[in-house]
C-alpha cells in the first residue's frame, strides 16, 4: 500500500457528499428476505408491466444468434424501425440503456460544472441525481398543489439554466403536461426535455414527439420499459434535434444498446397492436383500482394517466402501511418528500392483483382502527 496516495482526495467532493438514487429491489431479493417463493411476491413498486414482453419479442430474443458479435454502434435497424413507427426521421433518434441513459448523455453533452438544470418536484428522481453526477446545479421549481407546472416560476428559473426536465405523465403524480404549457416553455432560451415514459397509458395522441423536428430546443424521451414490458432489457430512446442527436451518437458508449434489447425493440414494434391492447387493459384496471381505493376513507387517490396511482393517506402512517403490506409480500412505493408527505404509489398490476391489495388494505385499516 502506498501511504502517500489518498484516493478520497482525488474524488470530486460533491460526488462523495451525494445521496444516492434509491432504486427498487428485485423480486428474488424481496422473496429471500421474507423467506417466501418469488411467485408469492406482489411487486407493485416499480411501475413494471405485469404482462411482460410480447411473444414476438421473446421469440426474437430466443432465436437471435448474434450474441457473440458486438451490436451495431449506429443502431441502424432499431432507429429505422422507430422512424417508421413514429413518423420521424431516424437522424433525430438515439437509443440507449433505457431513457436513464439518454438523460445522462444529454447532461454530459450540455452541462459543465455549475450549470443550472431546472427540476420540478415532485418528479422522477433521476433528473436531479444525474444532474449532480454531471456536476450541474439543480434548480428546484416546485409544482403547484395540484401538481401542475408553475410556468411563470420556471421561466424565472430558466434564465440561469441550460436544461429543463419534465415528465408527462409525471412520475409519481400521474398528471400530464398540456400543450399550452409546452408552447410557453419552448419560447424560453433553454432546452426542454419531455420524458414520455408513460405516454402510452395516457394515449399516444398526447405525445409531443412529432413536434421535435420543428423545434431546436425540444427533446422527447421514450422507453420500452413500461408499455412493452422490457424494463429488464433497458431499452429506451430519445427524439431530438439532429445536431444534438449527432453529438449524443458521438459521445455515447459505442455499444450502449445491446443485441437482445435491439431485437426485442424491433419485434415489439412489430407486435404493437397486441402491446397496445395490453396497455388499454392496464388503463382500465388502473381506473377500477382507483375507484376501489377511493372507497377507503383514509386513502385519497389522485387522478392518473400512467400505470400507477399516487395516494395520500389520511390519519394513518403511510410508512407503517407500506411495512405491513411488505410483511405480507406486497410491495408499494413510499414517499415522504415535502410535497408528498405520507404518500404511497401503487403500480397497476393485473385485475386479480386489485383484489389482493384492496383486501390487504382493508385488513390493515381495520387493524389500525379505520
Amino acid at each position: 500500500m502506498n501511504p502517500r496516495f489518498d484516493l478520497r482526495s482525488r474524488i470530486r467532493p460533491d460526488i462523495l457528499d451525494m445521496p444516492g438514487y434509491v432504486p427498487i429491489v428485485p423480486t428474488d431479493v424481496l422473496a429471500e428476505r421474507l423467506g417466501i417463493a418469488p411467485e408469492a411476491i406482489l411487486k407493485l413498486d416499480g411501475n413494471e408491466n405485469p404482462f411482460g414482453p410480447s411473444p414476438a419479442a421473446l421469440r426474437a430474443i430466443a432465436t437471435e444468434r448474434g450474441y457473440h458479435i458486438y451490436p451495431d454502434p449506429d443502431q441502424r435497424r432499431v432507429r429505422d424501425a422507430l422512424s417508421s413507427h413514429l413518423g420521424v426521421a431516424a437522424a433525430h433518434i438515439v437509443c440507449g440503456l433505457g431513457s436513464d441513459d439518454l438523460i445522462d448523455l444529454i447532461l454530459r453533452a450540455l452541462v459543465v460544472q455549475g450549470d443550472g438544470v431546472v427540476n420540478c418536484p415532485p418528479t422522477f428522481g433521476m433528473y436531479p441525481f444525474s444532474t449532480e453526477v454531471a456536476g450541474g446545479r439543480v434548480i428546484d421549481v416546485p409544482r403547484r398543489e395540484d401538481f401542475t407546472l408553475d410556468i411563470d416560476a420556471i421561466a424565472r428559473a430558466a434564465v440561469a439554466a441550460k436544461v429543463i426536465f419534465l415528465a408527462s405523465p409525471n412520475n409519481p403524480t400521474g398528471n400530464r403536461m398540456s400543450r399550452d404549457d409546452l408552447d410557453r416553455l419552448l419560447a424560453l432560451d433553454v432546452l426542454v426535455v419531455v420524458d414520455e415514459a408513460y405516454i402510452e397509458f395516457a394515449g399516444t395522441e398526447h405525445s409531443f414527439v412529432t413536434l421535435v423536428p420543428e423545434h431546436e430546443n425540444l427533446v422527447v424521451l421514450r422507453t420500452f420499459s413500461k408499455w412493452a414490458g422490457l424494463a429488464g432489457l433497458r431499452a429506451g430512446y430519445g427524439v431530438m434535434p439532429k445536431l444534438l442527436a449527432d453529438v449524443l451518437m458521438l459521445i455515447k458508449q459505442p455499444y450502449n444498446l445491446n443485441v437482445a434489447a435491439g431485437v426485442a425493440m424491433v419485434a415489439s414494434l412489430g407486435d404493437a397492436e397486441l402491446l397496445m391492447e395490453r396497455v388499454c387493459t392496464i388503463a382500465g384496471t388502473r381506473n377500477r383500482l382507483a375507484s376501489r381505493l377511493a372507497e377507503l376513507d383514509w386513502i385519497a387517490p389522485y387522478p392518473s394517466e400512467a400505470n400507477f396511482i399516487l395516494c395520500r393517506l389520511d390519519g394513518v402512517d403511510a410508512l407503517e402501511v407500506k411495512d405491513r403490506l411488505a410483511g405480507g409480500g406486497i410491495f408499494v412505493r413510499y414517499f415522504d418528500a415535502p410535497a408528498l408527505r405520507n404518500h404511497l404509489r401503487i403500480s397497476v398490476g393485473l385485475e386479480e392483483h386489485n383484489a389482493v391489495i384492496i383486501d390487504a388494505l382493508r385488513q390493515i385499516g381495520a387493524e389500525l382502527g379505520r
